[in-house]
């Protein structure tokens, strides 16, 4: 490489921002963050740099909450207040937990019915080896909580310490309603024990609804329709509804972010007129990315993005490096072996779907991909950078 050569590709850097409050001018003070970051920390913003936040601030600042008395009323008027068939949750005191109490609050009883042997982003009820060894088939078997006990005890959650079936069902009942809770897989299942149902998966709510009601179904409801509009002056979010939502307070939700892509559009404005450079801006929530000791998927929000600006929609198109050198150029080295892969980057088609140069590279959507990236920089603890600024994503080989 030449001395003038970049040396850094793409870069990932927290920046930190004052605590977000309802009403906060969450435009100005993410742009005057990310300002005054480069300008302390020594670093230039360049075309095509990535300012992403988390939907909990933006959340934050349209005040965007509800309460479990607000969930409570919405959950009766829509399923009927007697019983409720509660299906697929994910296994989340924070995510999940205080959901369950304001719907458990607006029926007379619940019946759980808990996926197995996790839920859908992975969090283990029973373990696969369990399940042979009891010789139980998940895709049919339907479990009492009996039954449960029986073959498998008591398993608490790896991380959190948590029998969460003892903890869903002593929370049901906490609120006035009566529990009973089974173990299935086919949304079919639970119509025998109720047919106003609240099915709560995430990813795939829309063929579970589907199934639910061509089985006869009285009222299908998802945790989206629950909390569309405002009920008493609450928060609420008119596409996703509960989906997306965290635990505030022992009573109160934040929800996830109504519309926001002027949010975006104006970061993206401010920082044009500021630095006479275009930047793309995005919101994420969580990424998708999978721990390989709890088999836990991180993506329980609807979506990573839910606004980004148009230079962020689509996918990569990129080259595989190491295919093109032990392919293509495997005769070449140094210098000329630099220039030829160069060649082929500047040369390469827009759309390399079918490439085998391409093979191995990653054809997701830009947002979920660096989505992810920002997850993972910003944490979910006490870091105190909300915000990500993520520079060289779309620079490739040949860029200097």
């Amino acid at each position: 490489m030449k001395s003038n050569d970049r040396r850094v590709g793409t870069v990932s850097r927290g920046i930190r921002c004052p605590i977000i409050r309802e009403g906060d001018d969450l435009s100005a003070i993410i742009t005057d963050s990310v300002l005054e970051a480069a300008e302390i920390e020594g670093f230039p913003l360049r075309d095509r740099d990535v300012i992403a936040m988390t939907e909990s601030i933006v959340a934050r600042a349209q005040g965007n909450y509800a309460t479990v008395q607000n969930i409570a009323a919405d959950v009766k008027a829509k399923l009927g207040g007697e019983t409720i068939g509660i299906i697929f949750p994910i296994l989340s005191r924070n995510r999940f937990a205080i959901c369950l109490r304001g719907i458990a609050m607006g029926a007379k009883k619940v019946v759980l019915m808990l996926s197995y042997p996790s839920d859908e982003v992975g969090n283990e009820l029973v373990s696969l080896d369990k399940i042979d060894a009891a010789g139980i088939n998940p895709y049919t078997d339907v479990l009492t909580l009996e039954k449960y006990r029986e073959l498998f005890g008591v398993n608490k959650h790896e991380f959190t310490g948590i029998d969460y079936v003892e903890y869903y069902g002593d929370l049901i009942r906490s609120c006035g309603a009566e529990a009973e809770i089974i173990f299935a897989n086919q949304p079919k299942a639970i119509l025998d024990y109720a047919d106003h149902i609240l099915t709560c998966d995430i990813h795939t709510r829309a063929r579970t609804k589907r199934i639910l009601k061509a089985a006869g179904a009285k009222v299908v409801c998802g945790l989206d329709d629950i909390m569309t509009a405002p009920i008493n002056g609450s928060g609420y979010n008119e596409k996703y509804g509960l989906l997306g939502s965290n635990k505030s307070t022992e009573d109160q939700i934040k929800l996830f972010p109504r519309e926001c892509k002027q949010l975006v559009l104006d970061i993206q404005d401010r920082v044009l007129k500021a630095t006479g450079k275009l930047v793309e801006v995005m919101v994420y929530g969580d990424g998708a990315f999978k721990d390989p000791k709890g088999k836990i998927w991180e993506l329980a929000d609807p979506v990573v993005s839910p606004a980004f600006t148009d230079g962020l929609i689509g996918t990569p198109s990129e080259l595989k490096l190491k295919y093109l050198a032990d392919n293509d150029f495997k005769n070449l080295s140094g210098e000329e072996l630099k220039e030829a892969i160069s060649a082929s980057i500047r040369a390469k088609e827009r759309d390399l779907v079918g490439n085998m140069a391409s093979q191995g590279t990653t054809p997701r959507q830009l947002t979920d991909l660096i989505g992810s990236l920002c997850d993972l920089t910003s944490g979910s603890g006490d870091k105190g950078t909300p915000v990500v600024l993520v520079q060289g994503y779309f620079d490739n080989y040949t860029d200097m």
